[in-house]
């Protein structure tokens, strides 16, 4: 059985997500800006979302029924597979995407619900949405994350074999 990244090794990976999926949501809204032919930020904002909505789900479901990891996880050595070991079958994967949106459901519900616009208590309501949503993995067993329970799927910590060492000459 493989381990299970620790924490530390899994928020890595998260920041290093971040970076490749700005490049990502910035490649979309160009296409979208120029399918859409908008000509201002806020116009056609809901379709935008969505368009990102689908492109970040489209590349998540992609790398992890294609291997179980995507760029920043196989850089941290995190795969995600289903019950048998195996990465995702594509509607296990479209859940646990879905479910994954759970980071920062709640947050997002406590801002829209107070009509909150100033980015302090915005930032405040995601960073302790987020931590009371990391420290969830505590207390689940295998120390995975809800959504990763609720889908059926887990992370393992994945270390490729070592190549054979090239012969010299």
């Amino acid at each position: 059985m493989m381990s299970v990244p620790s924490l530390k090794r899994r928020f890595a990976a998260l920041v290093y997500e971040g970076v490749v999926l700005f490049g990502v949501t910035m490649a979309a809204g160009l296409v979208f800006a120029l399918l859409a032919d908008q000509r201002h930020a806020l116009s056609w904002r809901g379709g935008l979302q969505l368009f990102l909505l689908a492109v970040l789900g489209l590349y998540f479901v992609w790398f992890w029924t294609h291997g179980g990891q995507t760029v920043a996880m196989k850089a941290w050595h995190i795969r995600v597979v289903g019950p048998d070991g195996a990465p995702p079958s594509t509607g296990r994967a479209l859940g646990r995407y879905l479910l994954s949106w759970l980071w920062f459901a709640p947050s997002l519900l406590v801002i829209g619900l107070n009509g909150w616009h100033e980015s302090g208590p915005i930032w405040t309501a995601l960073g302790i949405g987020m931590l009371a949503y990391v420290l969830l993995t505590l207390v689940l067993p295998g120390r995975q994350f809800l959504h990763d329970r609720l889908a059926g799927t887990r992370l393992e910590l994945h270390r490729p074999a070592p190549r054979p060492a090239r012969p010299t000459r």
